[in-house]
């Protein structure tokens, strides 16, 4: 059963989103600061696009037996599992119904307007571990309704609707634009669009998917799987990390214990001396490369002091 229809939209974020990361609308994070490496969100869409082609090629130029054993080999279903295909739980979402090209369409746009905003906030490692723990998820949800009724899932759709929500927690009230199926547009608050989108997916799972009707060809049970990893991602992992930066714990020792107590060591600390645009533009790309692999709460105060810094000296120019 494919995994489409709920994500027939395009996003129109505005910069004004970027906010949250405290350093998209300073100059250098829009020259050459911060493209000196390919994005793990390029990297996403390229071996999508490049699996669509691949699957494309099996299935219309191959006979039907080869391209049936590649689907089989690369979709999830409870055949696949029962055989032994494990891999099947994250392979199904690098492959789309071929069918229909809104499918992967729709999925791509998703993953590019809405990556595009978290990518900075989350880092690459986050950003992947969600995106595959999104497909699992979201394949094992599939698996637990569908077990006795059969059909095979595919598509990405798990993973854009956790980075739905992931943004949705981030920016619920900041007003976006999208186009219900390429022509319609509707502005609309990101909370309001995910709490429509769960109900109707748990509309589509109770009275659809269930059943073991199959008819409007959304895999209903992916698409909350994936939700589900995206709510917990925030709430256990970023929520946290988020909270406990730069803030004292709630929990505190007594006083008398703490004065009792030998003063630890000061944190180890550097400074670097930006007077030069040669030592400005270094320390820029280093801390431009550490935000995109470990996120933006990866910063020490030191660092994003010198973020102010460099942005002072770039409006001087």
């Amino acid at each position: 059963m494919p995994d489409q229809g709920a994500w027939r939209l395009v996003f129109t974020v505005p910069r004004s989103i970027l906010n949250h990361c405290m350093i998209s609308d300073r100059p250098y994070m829009r020259d050459d600061y911060g493209r000196q490496k390919t994005s793990v969100l390029t990297w996403v869409l390229c071996i999508l696009g490049a699996a669509f082609v691949v699957q494309n090629i099996f299935i219309r130029w191959l006979n039907r037996d080869i391209s049936g054993a590649f689907m089989d080999a690369v979709e999830l279903s409870p055949a696949a599992l029962v055989s032994g295909k494990v891999w099947t739980l994250f392979t199904y979402g690098l492959i789309h119904d071929p069918d229909q090209l809104f499918h992967i369409i729709g999925n791509l746009l998703g993953l590019y307007f809405i990556g595009r905003v978290l990518l900075p906030i989350m880092g690459s490692q986050r950003f992947i571990g969600l995106l595959v723990g999104a497909v699992l998820v979201g394949g094992l949800c599939w698996l637990a309704v569908n077990w006795q009724h059969g059909g095979h899932l595919l598509g990405a759709s798990a993973a854009v609707c956790a980075l739905f929500v992931v943004f949705a927690c981030l920016q619920p009230n900041q007003p976006i634009t999208f186009l219900i199926f390429f022509i319609i547009p509707v502005k609309m608050k990101p909370k309001y669009m995910a709490w429509g989108l769960l109900a109707f997916d748990l509309f589509g799972l109770l009275f659809w998917e269930m059943p073991g009707q199959h008819g409007d060809g959304i895999a209903h049970s992916a698409h909350l799987g994936g939700m589900l990893a995206g709510w917990v991602y925030f709430q256990v992992i970023h929520q946290r990390s988020e909270f406990s930066y730069g803030r004292k714990s709630a929990i505190e020792l007594p006083r008398w214990f703490r004065k009792a107590r030998k003063s630890d060591a000061p944190p180890a600390s550097f400074k670097v001396n930006l007077s030069g645009s040669a030592e400005l533009r270094a320390e820029m790309d280093r801390i431009l490369d550490k935000i995109n692999s470990e996120g933006f709460q990866s910063l020490t105060p030191e660092e994003k002091k010198h973020l102010d810094q460099a942005r002072d000296h770039l409006s001087r120019r």
